[in-house]
C-alpha cells in the first residue's frame, strides 16, 4: 500500500474528477449518447428528443463542457456541441495506463 495518502493523486490526474462528476448523471450520459459520431447539435436538438426542458438541457451541457467531456462554438446565435474526443481519450488512457501499470 502507498503510504502517501495526500500525493497518490497523480498531476495528470487532476481534472480528471470534473469528468466522472459530469458523466456520474444519467441525464448527461443521455445527452452524450445521442452523439452520432463527429455530430455537432444545438440545445434545441439535444431538449427536442430529451424529457428534460431546454434551460436544463442548457444547464447539462454547460457542466458537460466545463468539465472538458464536450467542446463547443457559437456560430451566429446558435451554440453546436461536439464530443472532446481527444481529451477522453487522454483522460481514459490515463486511467487505463494505470490500471495496467498496477497488475
Amino acid at each position: 500500500m502507498r503510504k502517501n495518502y495526500h500525493k497518490v493523486i497523480p498531476d495528470h490526474w487532476q481534472e480528471m474528477s470534473k469528468v466522472f462528476t459530469a458523466l456520474g448523471d444519467e441525464h448527461r450520459q443521455r445527452i452524450l449518447l445521442l452523439f452520432e459520431p463527429g455530430e455537432r447539435l444545438n440545445v434545441g436538438q439535444i431538449a427536442e428528443v430529451s424529457t428534460l426542458s431546454r434551460s436544463t438541457v442548457s444547464h447539462h451541457l454547460k457542466v458537460l463542457r466545463e468539465a472538458g467531456v464536450l467542446s463547443s462554438e457559437k456560430i451566429a446565435k446558435e451554440v453546436w456541441f461536439w464530443i472532446n474526443r481527444d481529451y477522453l481519450l487522454e483522460v481514459f488512457g490515463n486511467v487505463a495506463d494505470y490500471i495496467k501499470e498496477s497488475t
